[in-house]
């Protein structure tokens, strides 16, 4: 994979490793905090040099997770449909003395305790240098102690912050993203491990302004080796149920994830073609941060980014026509448009947008909500390409969620959480219907690809008028002109 030394520190990002958290705290602040720029550059010059370091094991990591994650998490919620019931676990046996702990409540596996949130992070041995970082911010130290609402938290241990580049413990990030930090570890209500395990995304305290200032989420995995959060960061000791909610130790610390389109360029092997047509055809999915009359800022995104193999699937001459010809760049850009939903942000298991939709969940008809009981939600997303919509059936049992697309086409990988938004990935180009003949959506399943005319067909009206050019697909070739990675 190839980064440059400007993108060192934001790698950790995307998966939610602390390489460290005083790297990624640029990102957060660059873009909301403009006052303290000057601290937050000189003190990322510093971090690269312990990212350097490690970036060859990121690389894997990353490209380990976005291949394998969704098999083993279908394969094993499917045995918890089944009835068996899977133990998170715990790497970490001595997490209070044993004096502090109770028997568990009936019906929830783990310990409990008569702590506060806050007292059992400030009396375990493990989590003595969160429980410093807490104490700098009063009001996050009332939160963890009250007792008018369950509250939950994901711990770093003390082991976590010993990631940290010995270059980087000098430079303190500012206190702005410490606290967005630290809220980025809270869950308002009650997460057992049960509730955590038939959950894909997780809202949390930190409330994201990119995201119309609705709560950014964590994202659930189960593997082979247990339970992680945004692919990397591993539950390490779960389910100890305080007075006022529940702790489960993890082992990195959480770090709010990267803007979409800086995700994509981390996975060049699966989104190479997908950012070579994004620079040809001059289309960027992401929005603007800043409002303006001319481009007001947007309220999150849903992207569903193609794959390589979605664009392989095309065939040989759509591929030609889109990126080799002049006339074809401006079909590619109307395809792109297609992929692409502003204002509305829908996970595999939440919906933040404006419309109304049914739900077990009485919050989940508005601005915000969350579908979390068994069965079928169904909703039409607007995209960037005039009227045309996709339609998106998402189908629950048991922890287990399946989302198709337009009827057909699935979701190859759920929920890649970003800074505005949310990525889903397609392995086959969503491609809308005819405008007037009732025919099918394109299912990639042919062997040849789809023709260039009903490309032409699907995407001629929404394409720009440019002067002196006809939408045609004479003179197209195959071979030569700009090469195109698939």
């Amino acid at each position: 994979m190839r980064y440059s030394n400007a993108l060192l520190p934001f790698v950790a990002t995307a998966a939610a490793i602390v390489i460290p958290d005083e790297a990624t705290a640029q990102q957060l602040v660059l873009d909301t905090e403009k006052k303290v720029e000057n601290t937050a550059s000189s003190w990322r010059k510093q971090v690269c040099h312990g990212a350097n370091a490690l970036l060859s094991s990121i690389e894997d990591t990353l490209d380990n997770a976005f291949d394998g994650l969704e098999r083993q998490t279908n394969k094993l919620k499917g045995i918890v449909a089944e009835g068996f019931e899977i133990d998170i676990g715990s790497d970490i046996t001595d997490f209070l003395s044993p004096s502090l702990y109770n028997e568990a409540p009936r019906g929830q596996r783990g310990y409990s305790t008569n702590l506060t949130v806050y007292q059992t992070i400030r009396a375990s041995n493990h989590t003595t240098k969160f429980a410093k970082l807490l104490d700098d911010y009063p009001e996050m130290v009332d939160r963890l102690n009250g007792t008018s609402a369950n509250i939950t938290i994901f711990v770093p241990t003390d082991a976590a912050f010993e990631k940290i580049p010995d270059r980087a413990r000098d430079f303190k990030p500012p206190k702005e993203f410490i606290e967005k930090l630290i809220k980025y570890h809270v869950l308002p209500g009650f997460y057992p491990a049960s509730r955590i395990l038939s959950s894909h995304t997780l809202p949390t305290a930190f409330e994201e302004e990119h995201l119309g200032n609705r709560p950014q989420r964590l994202r659930v995995s189960i593997g082979l080796f247990g339970v992680k959060l945004n692919f990397f960061t591993k539950v390490v000791y779960a389910n100890l149920l305080a007075s006022n909610g529940a702790l489960h130790a993890i082992d990195n610390i959480l770090t709010p994830p990267p803007p979409t389109k800086l995700l994509i360029s981390l996975f060049p092997s699966k989104f190479s073609t997908l950012e070579l047509a994004a620079h040809k055809s001059g289309f960027i999915p992401h929005h603007h941060h800043h409002s303006n009359t001319t481009h007001p800022a947007l309220t999150g995104l849903t992207f569903f980014a193609p794959t390589n193999t979605a664009f392989k699937k095309l065939g040989p001459r759509a591929n030609a026509f889109l990126f080799n010809s002049p006339k074809g760049l401006h079909f590619l850009r109307a395809l792109l448009k297609y992929h692409v939903v502003a204002n509305e942000t829908l996970y595999s298991d939440a919906y933040y947008g404006h419309q109304k939709v049914p739900s077990d969940s009485a919050e989940f008809g508005g601005e915000v909500g969350e579908h979390t009981a068994d069965g079928h939600f169904h909703i039409d997303l607007p995209t960037l390409l005039g009227d045309k919509h996709i339609a998106v059936d998402i189908a629950r049992w048991h922890g287990f969620i399946r989302v198709k697309l337009n009827g057909h086409v699935g979701v190859a990988v759920q929920d890649a959480l970003t800074k505005d938004g949310v990525v889903q990935v397609v392995d086959t180009v969503l491609i809308p219907p005819h405008p007037r003949k009732h025919r099918g959506v394109w299912d990639g399943e042919s062997e040849r690809g789809i023709s260039v005319d009903e490309l032409v067909e699907r995407l001629g009206p929404y394409v720009e008028e440019v002067e002196g050019e006809e939408a045609g697909v004479e003179d197209v070739e195959v071979d030569g002109g700009v090469e195109v990675e698939l």
